[in-house]
């Protein structure tokens, strides 16, 4: 265990000591819960109507699809015009979007990502990589199949789709979401041992706690 992570005592300023234990302390260990419809079905429509112009994607770009999603932010193509933008921190985002490869290491920090973002909460595979490893499908260190290790809502193909792709992907993702059937979040609250199962069995250097919002 890396050495911030080990439990230590720490000094406040009134001159007081008290034990910190950082893998309890920093992080909540209750599991995810599902996210249930709270209201009745025409309100909960109009609210996935919201949800779905609302699309903000969290700033992480993981793999070389992230090169594709500058241009949607150009007067090209112009994204924002569709209700789409890009927000720096998981806490404000509710899209988080696997841009291509994606390493054991960098799977890491994704999960972590994802799980501090706020449900409902949306994932888009970008690229063939996360679906069949691509071409680093032989790759000792590349995720072959994404789905195994968080939910995905969305896939869109190609090695690498271009910005007009990604267009037609957030409108199919918004026709799931107003449909009531973008339900990854649920998901992964419904199976999170299955999830974390798989998880676990690639990074190997697990340091952190199950649940990391």
């Amino acid at each position: 265990m890396k050495e911030e992570l080990k439990i230590r005592v720490v000094k406040g300023p009134d001159g007081t000591t008290f034990e910190v234990d950082p893998m309890r302390d920093y992080f909540c260990e209750a599991a995810p819960s599902v996210h249930a419809p709270a209201y009745s079905k025409i309100v909960e429509n109009l609210f996935n109507w919201a949800r779905s112009r609302s699309i903000w994607i969290l700033g992480f770009g993981t793999g070389c699809g992230a090169i594709e999603m500058r241009p949607l932010m150009t007067p090209r193509f112009d994204a924002y015009r569709f209700g789409v933008a890009w927000r720096p921190t998981p806490r404000q985002a509710n899209l988080l979007i696997i841009s291509g490869y994606l390493s054991t290491k960098t799977l890491k920090r994704a999960i972590r990502a994802y799980e501090q973002m706020q449900s409902p909460k949306y994932v888009l595979g970008l690229g063939s990589c996360t679906i069949n490893g691509g071409m680093y499908w032989d790759s000792y260190n590349t995720i072959k199949r994404l789905d195994d290790y968080m939910p995905v809502d969305l896939y869109i193909v190609g090695c690498m789709p271009r910005p007009e792709a990604l267009l037609q992907g957030f409108e199919d993702l918004k026709k799931l979401i107003r449909a009531g059937k973008a339900e990854g979040a649920n998901q992964y609250a419904e199976n999170f041992d299955w999830y974390k199962a798989n998880q676990k069995r690639v990074i190997h250097d697990w340091d952190m706690p199950d649940y990391n919002w």
